[in-house]
């Protein structure tokens, strides 16, 4: 179940919360997201990147000698963004939870057939010892489950809360 709260404080007077229908299907929508991850000294990563918001959980893959997948080892914590960069029109995005690695073929094999759906061919992958594997070589996919969400609603100025 999803907790819906908004922001009075940082919302305009007569501001309406986001639907999290309308926020997830614009997670679903985006082609790019950005993703936090914590380096070992505790300073944020940030990086850009394609990923999948399906099923209520946000997927991404990355190399296995990428800072990222590095940073992933020692704390599983992230945020994920995405949105756009202006300042009275669109939606911005925050999902923030935990990276847990999916290593069942099955289901990767079908989170590998809903990446090419979205991005085509060019992000063909197959699947082989629980990761994708590409052009690039091998990559581990990762899940986040939302543990809390923020949707910024540009010109009506609406912040809105999720909890999960």
């Amino acid at each position: 179940m999803v907790h819906t709260e908004l922001g009075a404080p940082f919302s305009a007077p007569d501001a309406k919360p986001t639907d999290w229908s309308d926020a997830s299907a614009a997670l679903e929508k985006a082609e790019l997201y950005w993703l936090t991850t914590v380096r070992p000294s505790g300073q944020p990563h940030v990086t850009p990147l394609i990923g999948l918001f399906h099923d209520g959980s946000f997927y991404f893959c990355t190399g296995d000698t990428e800072r990222k997948y590095r940073n992933l080892e020692l704390n599983p914590q992230v945020a994920v963004t995405t949105g756009n960069n202006t300042l009275r029109d669109g939606l911005d995005l925050v999902v923030e939870g935990s990276a847990v690695r999916v290593a069942d073929e099955d289901r990767l094999r079908r989170l590998a057939e809903l990446w090419e759906q979205k991005y085509t061919s060019e992000w063909h992958f197959e699947v082989e010892d629980g990761a994708f594997k590409g052009d690039g070589g091998s990559a581990p996919v990762f899940q986040v489950v939302p543990t809390a969400a923020f949707a910024f609603a540009k010109g009506d100025y609406a912040q809105t809360r999720y909890t999960f």
